[in-house]
């Protein structure tokens, strides 16, 4: 699918974040400047979390949010391998009850449980995003089917 300004990408989030449910992880893949965050920040919106407690959990690797419903989002960027990620408490939220919405996944790819939805970000023209989503397991499929009908 196509975002045609970070707005739409936001917009995106937006709807995806209003889907979500307790139990439900994300993983976003993309360079630098790919529109991981707008997208992010669009997620926490549609999951009812405050923006002013919206942040980059770059230096915190994980960040809670409170919402409609428990939203934890992580920033793998800094992290090396799964070893260092484990020393977090990082694999104790997921299945806590919350949500779990991780940018640089593919930076530890075992971060992820067997069933998760994928979101690859790719800049397409200056403002343009190309996101390509894939889904493991039956509750990512019906996540992505009602976020992308």
């Amino acid at each position: 699918m196509q975002a045609a300004s970070p707005e739409e990408t936001h917009r995106l989030g937006v709807r995806l974040g209003g889907l979500l449910q307790p139990g439900d992880f994300v993983g976003l893949i993309g360079d630098l400047g790919a529109g991981k965050t707008h997208l992010v920040r669009g997620v926490a919106e549609g999951a009812q979390v405050p923006h002013s407690e919206v942040a980059s959990p770059t230096f915190a690797i994980v960040y809670p949010y409170s919402g409609r419903i428990p939203l934890y989002h992580a920033d793998l960027y800094r992290i090396a391998d799964e070893d260092e990620l484990y020393a977090t408490g990082f694999f104790d939220l997921v299945g806590s009850g919350g949500a779990v919405l991780v940018e640089w996944l593919d930076r530890v790819p075992g971060a992820a449980p067997r069933e998760y939805l994928r979101i690859t970000l790719r800049p397409t023209a200056e403002d343009a995003r190309e996101l390509q989503a894939e889904a493991f397991g039956a509750r990512s499929e019906a996540l992505l089917a009602a976020w992308l009908p």
